[in-house]
C-alpha cells in the first residue's frame, strides 16, 4: 500500500465514527457488514409501516374513496398484536428449540405471517373499496378480507422486530448493545425513506393493477431481505433443548413484575406512550392533508413520508452522538417533546398560509423530534433492563410503543371526521368550515399530548441527574 493510499484509509477510519456515529457498535466478533446485513429486518419492517401508515391510506381515501374512519381502524387494527411484544421478547428469551435457536424461530414465523399478509391486502382493497367487479361483492367480504390481512401484516412485523433486536442485542458486546440497536432504529428509517421514493415513483401514476403490484412486490421483497438477514447469525445451541430436563421455563408473570418494579420503568413506560401518541396521531393524516387542503399530488404526498423519515433519521443520528458522551437520555427525550410543539405549531399553520414549503418544513421538524424522543427512550430502556430480561425488556418498550401508536392513528382519523363533519355545519363558525378544521384540530390534540409527556418525564429527568446534560453536551457538538 503506497503512502497514499495509506493516508486515504487512515483518514477514513478516523472520521467513520465521527460522521457515522454507530460505526464503533462493530467489533471483532461482530463487524459492521454483519450489522448492516442484520438489520434488513428492519428495512422489511420499515417498507410494511410505510405502506400501511403513508401510501395505503392516502390511497384508501383520496383515490378509492373509503372514509377516514374505515382507514384509520384498519390501520390501527396491528395495535391489537402490540401488547404481546412483551411476550414474544420473553418467550424468545426463554426459548428452547430443538435446533439450539432462541430467535430465529420468532423471526422467520414473523416473516411468513407479514408475507401472507401484504399478498392478500391489494386485492382485500379492492374490494373494501366497491369498484369495478368488486362492486358485485357484499361489503362485509372487503371489510374482513382487509382487516384479516392488516392483522397479519401487524402480527408479522412486531414479531419480527421484536426477536430481531433481541438477537442484534445478544450478538453484540454489553457496552455496544445500545449503540448496535440504535443502528437498527436508523435502518428501520432508511428503509422508510427509501420504499416511501420507491412507492411514490411507482405510483404517480395511479391504477389499481399497480396497486396490486406494488403491495405484493413488497411482499417478496419481504422474504428476501429478512432470509439474508438471518443467514448464519445466531449460534446453534442445542444445549438450551437439554435444559428441558431440568424443569419449565420461569413464568412471564414473574418476569414482568420484576421487570415493572425496577426503578423508574413504569413511568418510563407512561412517558414512552404519551409521547408516542403525540407523534404518532397525524400518521394516517399526512397524505390526506396535503392532497386535500393543499392539493398535493400521489407522488408528492408520499415523499412527505419520506421526508418525515429523514428527519426521523437526522434526530436519531445526532440523539447517538450526544448520547454517547455521557448525556442523559431522560432529557434528551424530553428535548424531542419540546422540540414538537413548534413542529406541529407549523403544520396547522400550513393550513391558513397554504403554503407547501411550511408544511414539509414542519413534517420534517416532527420526524427530528420524534428521532430525538425516541433514541432517548430507547437508551433509557436498554439501560434499565436486566441482563436476563434484554427481550423482555425491548418487547416492553416496543409494546407500549405500537400500542399508542395504534390507539393515536385510530383516533387521529375518528377525530378528524368528527371535528370536520361538526366545522361543515358551522358549529366552529364560518371561517373553519373549511377541509382543514378537521385536521388542525387533531394536530392541536396532538400539541396538548407533548405537554402531558413533558411533565411525565420530569422526574426520570431529575433521577438522571448523575449524568453529563444533554445541554452541555450540545453545546460541544
Amino acid at each position: 500500500m503506497n503512502r497514499v493510499s495509506r493516508s486515504i484509509l487512515t483518514s477514513w477510519f478516523c472520521l467513520g465514527p465521527r460522521f457515522l456515529p454507530f460505526a464503533d457498535a462493530a467489533s471483532e466478533q461482530m463487524p459492521l457488514s454483519r450489522l448492516l446485513r442484520l438489520s434488513l429486518f428492519q428495512v422489511s419492517v420499515g417498507m410494511a409501516l410505510v405502506l400501511l401508515v403513508g401510501t395505503l391510506n392516502r390511497v384508501m381515501i383520496v383515490e378509492l374513496h373509503v372514509s377516514a374512519t374505515l382507514v384509520a381502524v384498519m390501520v390501527s387494527l396491528p395495535v391489537l398484536y402490540a401488547p404481546f411484544r412483551a411476550l414474544i421478547g420473553f418467550r424468545s428469551d426463554t426459548h428452547r428449540s430443538a435446533l439450539g435457536w432462541r430467535r430465529v424461530p420468532f423471526i422467520w414465523l414473523g416473516t411468513m405471517i407479514q408475507f401472507g399478509g401484504l399478498s392478500v391486502m391489494p386485492f382485500a382493497l379492492l374490494v373494501l373499496s366497491g369498484g369495478g367487479n368488486a362492486a358485485n361483492w357484499p361489503a362485509w367480504v372487503g371489510q374482513a378480507g382487509a382487516a384479516i390481512a392488516f392483522l397479519a401484516v401487524g402480527a408479522g412485523l412486531h414479531t419480527t422486530q421484536t426477536a430481531g433486536l433481541a438477537l442484534a442485542t445478544d450478538l453484540a458486546t454489553e457496552e455496544a448493545q445500545p449503540k448496535v440497536v440504535g443502528l437498527m432504529y436508523v435502518m428501520l428509517l432508511v428503509g422508510s425513506i427509501v420504499s416511501a421514493v420507491v412507492f411514490g415513483a411507482f405510483l404517480r401514476d395511479f391504477t389499481p393493477g399497480r396497486l396490486v403490484q406494488v403491495i405484493q412486490a413488497s411482499a417478496i421483497a419481504t422474504i428476501l431481505l429478512n432470509t439474508i438477514a438471518l443467514w448464519k447469525q445466531e449460534t446453534r445451541d442445542p444445549g438450551r433443548y437439554r435444559k428441558k430436563a431440568e424443569g419449565p421455563p420461569p413464568k412471564f408473570s414473574e418476569a414482568w413484575g420484576t421487570y415493572i418494579e425496577t426503578d423508574g420503568a413504569r413511568r418510563a413506560l407512561i412517558a414512552i406512550g404519551l409521547g408516542t401518541m403525540a407523534f404518532a396521531m397525524q400518521d394516517v393524516l399526512l397524505e390526506p392533508y396535503g392532497g386535500r387542503v393543499l392539493e398535493m399530488s400521489v407522488g408528492a404526498t408520499t415523499w412527505l413520508t419520506a421526508t418525515l423519515a429523514a428527519g426521523g433519521l437526522a434526530g436519531f443520528t445526532l440523539a447517538s452522538s450526544i448520547l454517547s458522551r455521557g448525556a442523559d437520555p431522560t432529557r434528551m427525550a424530553m428535548t424531542g417533546a419540546w422540540v414538537g410543539i413548534p413542529a406541529f405549531g407549523a403544520v396547522i399553520v400550513a393550513a391558513s398560509t397554504h403554503s407547501v414549503v411550511v408544511f414539509a418544513s414542519g413534517v420534517a421538524l416532527i420526524g427530528f423530534a420524534s428521532g430525538l424522543f425516541g433514541h432517548g427512550t430507547l437508551t433509557f430502556t436498554m439501560n434499565r433492563a436486566p441482563k436476563d430480561q434484554v427481550g423482555l425488556a425491548l418487547g416492553a418498550w416496543g409494546a407500549v410503543q405500537a400500542t399508542g401508536a395504534g390507539i393515536a392513528v385510530a383516533l387521529g382519523g375518528i377525530l378528524r371526521d368528527v371535528f370536520g363533519t361538526l366545522a361543515s355545519h358551522g358549529v366552529f363558525g364560518a371561517s373553519m368550515a373549511g377541509p382543514a378544521t378537521g385536521y388542525v384540530m387533531v394536530y392541536a390534540l396532538e400539541i396538548v399530548l407533548l405537554f402531558a409527556t413533558v411533565i411525565a418525564m420530569a422526574q426520570l429527568v431529575r433521577k438522571g441527574g448523575d449524568q453529563v446534560p444533554t445541554g452541555a453536551v450540545l453545546g460541544k457538538v
